[in-house]
């Protein structure tokens, strides 16, 4: 089973608000923060990954590369009040967003959550000027919202299931499904230029909405089968052309086993049209916004 996930870019320093499917910045009492040798850099600003509590800081992450390319940085953590963030020290005039940037990111996140323990993940590109705004903006400004909201995760991971249509399958089962459709496609071959043109035009916008209908069902089946197995489920909205759908669930421990046998029997009824790929277990990507709503915290 894979563990990989991709998030949207984002401007550096520019960290987002604590109730945002990320997480923001804080304080620190002396003595409360533990730093690896490299992670306090002088001149370095603090990018933040996500965060954990305290006790379930995976020291294995201090092993992956960081954000920034910069072979020397080490990612640790900051510590305040029972809770971890995940940081890795960026030189200034640093750029962010090189491919090997977002896969960092979301190794980091990944690692963590494949202990079982929930995380908090915060926007590709999140960035602190130091550690010292991390433990005093971030984690001491919204310690209480922050421990609801692991709280609430507790026992749950993300899977998301991507579904891809076999393309060649799709047009072949659309062409049998419609009729009208392949009246004009056949209809091609002895037109002039213009009519052509204009058949050709019609013909992509009726197999476009074609598609659209067939992803729509598609979509609604595989929510339909899942979904009950699952605490919360969240569709993306912008599918790729050839996609099914990219459908996150939110999986209890004790759901877990029976969710996988179910998406597996899910692919062998799909085989021949779809593929399907299960990734997980995942940082609470899509639902850890609704974990920290209503959570307190200064906001």
């Amino acid at each position: 089973m894979a563990t990989a996930d991709e998030t949207p870019p984002q401007e550096p320093d520019q960290a987002q608000p604590p109730r945002k499917p990320d997480a923001d910045q804080p304080p620190q009492e002396p003595g409360a923060e533990q730093q690896s040798a490299s992670a306090g850099a002088k001149g370095a600003r603090c990018y933040v990954y996500g965060v954990v509590a305290e006790a379930k800081a995976d020291p294995k992450v201090g092993e992956l590369p960081a954000v920034g390319g910069d072979s020397g940085a080490r990612v640790g953590y900051v510590r305040h009040g029972g809770l971890a963030a995940a940081v890795s020290p960026l030189p200034d005039g640093g750029a962010l967003g090189a491919p090997e940037d977002l896969r960092a990111h979301t190794q980091v996140l990944n690692t963590l959550a494949a202990t079982g323990a929930p995380v908090l993940p915060f926007r590709f590109g999140t960035v602190f000027h130091d550690r010292k705004q991390v433990a005093e903006d971030l984690l001491a400004r919204d310690h209480d919202a922050f421990v609801t909201a692991l709280q609430r995760l507790s026992g749950r991971a993300q899977f998301t299931v991507r579904a891809v249509y076999d393309v060649d399958a799709l047009l072949r089962r659309i062409l049998a499904e419609r009729p009208d459709i392949a009246e004009v496609r056949a209809s091609l071959g002895g037109l002039r230029e213009q009519a052509a043109r204009y058949q050709r035009m019609r013909l992509g916008e009726l197999m476009a909405e074609a598609v659209d209908a067939r992803r729509a069902g598609d979509t609604a089946f595989m929510t339909q089968r899942l979904g009950p197995l699952a605490d919360a489920l969240a569709v993306s909205p912008d599918p790729t052309d050839d996609a099914v759908a990219d459908v996150a669930f939110l999986i209890s421990d004790d759901r877990r086993a029976a969710f996988e046998r179910a998406v597996e029997g899910l692919a062998r009824e799909w085989h021949g049209r779809a593929l399907l790929r299960l990734l997980g277990p995942l940082a609470a990507y899509d639902f850890a916004a609704e974990a920290m709503e209503g959570a307190g915290g200064a906001g």
